[in-house]
Parts: structure tokens; C-alpha cells; sequence
């Protein structure tokens, strides 16, 4: 399920870095392509539009990503195996010889 959402996540991101790169900060942008006195109407419609585009996606990316975080703190911990957490040496827990030397913990 976080796979998904994440998708969905870099999907968004993608998209609104798109929408963003088409605005204009100083109110051209996109709109500016169809200018014209007789296109007034269509110019407000798309500027609406990539508005809301805007704030859409970037909820999208707010709430999927709180969804994430609460899901990711919800769920059980991994707890490692028994069997890692203590390493058995062959010769009964004591260090193996080294260099010629006995092994530790024998006389």
C-alpha cells in the first residue's frame, strides 16, 4: 500500500512541477499563448484552471504524505530473529584463535 502511495506521491510532484513551470508569476504564463481581446473568457477559464491544478496537487502530495508518516508510525515494529541478534561462534561463544595464538578464554 505505501508502494502505491508513493507513486501516486512522485506522480503528483511531477505533474505540479509541470503546472508550475507553466504559470507566470506576473500573470502571464499560459494564458499569455492565447491572448487576444476576443479570448478574454478562455484566458480566465485556463488560468482557473491551472489554479486549481496548483493547490489540487499540492493537497494531494500534503495529505499522501501525512497518510504515509501516520501509516509508517501505526504499524508493528520489525522485530529482528532470535537467531541474529546473538551470534554463535564454534567453539562455544569464545573468540576464535588468531595469529597462532590460543583462543581467549582458555588457559
Amino acid at each position: 500500500m505505501s508502494t502505491l502511495l508513493s507513486i501516486i506521491i512522485i506522480l503528483a510532484s511531477i505533474l505540479l512541477i509541470f503546472v508550475v513551470y507553466v504559470q507566470n508569476p506576473k500573470g502571464g504564463g499560459l494564458s499569455s499563448d492565447f491572448g487576444g481581446a476576443q479570448q478574454i473568457g478562455g484566458v480566465q477559464k485556463t488560468n482557473d484552471f491551472v489554479d486549481k491544478a496548483t493547490w489540487s496537487l499540492a493537497g494531494i502530495i500534503m495529505v499522501l504524505s501525512i497518510v504515509m508518516t501516520l501509516r509508517s508510525k501505526t504499524a508493528a515494529p520489525v522485530q529482528p530473529d532470535e537467531a541474529a541478534q546473538t551470534e554463535q561462534t564454534p567453539n562455544g561463544g569464545k573468540q576464535p584463535a588468531q595469529n597462532g595464538q590460543k583462543p581467549t578464554g582458555q588457559k
